[in-house]
């Protein structure tokens, strides 16, 4: 269960809109009561929707941060269903006109190459053969949902991992866009902060973490230069790593 929770620090702390978030909250419910109630087949259904949904998240990501890299890799699609993935409004809109397994193939665009792409999304041929009726229980024991979720965190680490410079470019674009106090959407420093770049980008925990490992004397030379790392500052303040907020609640 422990693992199966890490999930969270993957997932955004704030969304677009309400459904998203209570639909978020709904699949976490559903995957508690029936982990807790032994009902491990239906448990493994709603983590798996829960992994989807990350992988949406990161999708969505790199859409707003290489969007003509997004386009070019639609070719061969409809000009239709092209036009409505370009225009999509919610990373859940993907799934309108995209097979689970094919929304998989964006992951290229972070350097992934075809095996690595096979391994994360290797859980939906599994899910298929769950949501079918078949006459067998797949998961009997919680050892084996366990096994199951271990294998899916470590392919969500993976995807993280190969997330991170599609994180840094929407990272990097945020300080430059708020660099000048006078241009900003928001006058108070967190707002804009909470708005603009976490609320914004569906930012997770990891998404924050790795992001304030950035170095802000690398932009040294540009203007506003105290402005960005105030920004920069501010966002440890607002979202503080793990163990200091241990600490801080202490």
């Amino acid at each position: 269960m422990d693992e199966a929770l890490e999930l969270g620090e993957y997932l955004p702390q704030s969304f677009a809109n309400a459904n998203e978030q209570t639909y978020l909250e709904f699949l976490w419910s559903a995957f508690r009561t029936n982990y807790e109630a032994a009902r491990y087949e239906f448990a493994s259904l709603a983590f798996h929707l829960l992994y989807m949904s990350f992988v949406s998240f990161s999708i969505w990501q790199i859409k707003l941060a290489r969007p003509e890299q997004f386009a070019m890799a639609m070719i061969g699609f409809r000009s239709e269903d092209e036009s409505n993935l370009l225009d999509s409004d919610s990373p859940f809109r993907f799934y309108d006109k995209l097979k689970e397994s094919q929304i998989f193939r964006f992951l290229k665009l972070t350097g992934c190459n075809n095996q690595q792409v096979g391994e994360f999304a290797k859980f939906v041929r599994r899910r298929n053969k769950i949501a079918h009726p078949t006459g067998t229980v797949f998961f009997n024991d919680q050892a084996a949902i366990d096994q199951e979720i271990t294998e899916m965190m470590k392919e969500v680490r993976n995807i993280e991992k190969q997330m991170e410079p599609v994180i840094h470019e929407l990272y990097l674009r945020f300080l430059r866009e708020s660099a000048d106090p006078e241009a900003r959407e928001y006058t108070v420093v967190e707002d804009q902060i909470t708005a603009n770049f976490v609320h914004k980008n569906y930012m997770s925990v990891a998404d924050i973490a790795f992001c304030q490992t950035f170095d802000t004397d690398a932009l040294s030379n540009e203007p506003f230069h105290d402005a960005v790392k105030e920004l920069h500052d501010a966002i440890t303040t607002l979202y503080p790593p793990a163990e200091e907020a241990v600490e801080a609640a202490a």
